[in-house]
């Protein structure tokens, strides 16, 4: 008899938790021959930790891990997998954002031979900007990194036990755990669903947090930003060429003076701007080179609480 782990990240959601538990109670969970909830308090501030284990003394099938600080929902997700005992995995929102039922849709998509489910936004009732800015990385991804990224994207995916060790060994940090899933390359199907918007609380993925997830995914999985550097100096060198053969046209042809300081200073500045951003990238990769090599640990566990009975 298979069992299906679902992984809930929580990061201040003491507001949806109680709500998250019981839409599984009454819609997902009855109809699973065997489960486990596996919750990681990932650094939380509220009272979540209090919560998820008010709800581990009624359900023994709960599993309550706590990370020792805030690690990041990709951490607080591996933490959930590397603590989890099901056959497969599927991760789960705890914003109530998407139907608890696309739960039962993944797994018996599984049980038709499929390692990895992605559950893809076929919709979204978020406000236009957030859609239009989410629609740009996407397509970003696609360009660059994994043309199979679905337009929408995906959140939530399943994980058969045999990718779950997969993704364990490949440890990266500063990485994006939904474009390790898609490049791990095992057997893959993809679920549709439309994503409500936001009714309880309040979201915590920042500006500065979808920032850091484009870098982390245009400096893990592609050399593009390399490619660019190079591609863009190569130009500038061509237009630079030209630009001298034109000037020295113009004074031996037509007695033009060669003038135009601030023009010059244009050129110059622009030109030094270019050089920091290009070595912002290479600190980038420098950077990330020097948090691989210190080995440290992508997620602490500070504690896993099951039911006391066990």
């Amino acid at each position: 008899m298979s069992k299906l782990s679902i992984v809930v990240p929580v990061y201040y959601n003491s507001d949806t938790l109680e709500l998250l538990y019981e839409d599984m109670k009454e819609k997902v969970l009855p109809k699973l021959p065997e489960y486990e909830i596996v919750f990681v308090d990932d650094g939380s501030g509220d009272n979540s930790w209090e919560i998820m284990n008010s709800i581990a003394k009624r359900d023994s099938n709960v599993v309550c891990t706590k990370l020792s600080k805030n690690f990041g929902e990709h951490a607080a997700i591996l933490a959930g997998l590397s603590v989890c005992t099901g056959d497969c995995a599927v991760t789960k929102q705890a914003d109530l954002q998407e139907d608890s039922t696309l739960i039962l849709d993944m797994y018996e998509s599984w049980k038709k031979g499929n390692k990895v489910v992605l559950a893809v936004r076929g919709a979204r009732d978020e406000n236009p900007v957030k859609k239009f800015f989410a629609g740009c990385y996407y397509f970003l991804v696609r360009k660059t990194i994994n043309k199979n990224m679905p337009a929408g994207g995906c959140d939530c995916y399943l994980l058969d036990r045999q990718v779950i060790k997969v993704i364990e060994m490949m440890d990266e940090k500063n990485s994006s755990l939904t474009l390790q899933v898609m490049w791990v390359g095992f057997k893959t199907d993809m679920i549709y669903f439309h994503r409500k918007d936001r009714e309880v609380g309040k979201s915590r993925w920042t500006l500065a947090k979808k920032v850091k997830l484009v870098i982390d995914s245009m400096m893990s999985f592609t050399y593009f930003p390399i490619r660019f550097m190079a591609t863009l100096g190569f130009l500038f060198d061509i237009a630079s060429l030209i630009g001298i053969i034109m000037v020295l046209k113009e004074k031996f042809t037509t007695g033009v003076p060669i003038a135009g300081y601030a023009s010059l200073m244009c050129v110059v500045l622009f030109s030094f701007g270019l050089i920091f951003i290009m070595l912002a990238i290479l600190g980038e990769y420098i950077w990330r080179t020097l948090e691989e090599s210190r080995n440290r640990p992508p997620f602490i566990i500070d504690e896993v609480r099951k039911n006391k009975e066990e």
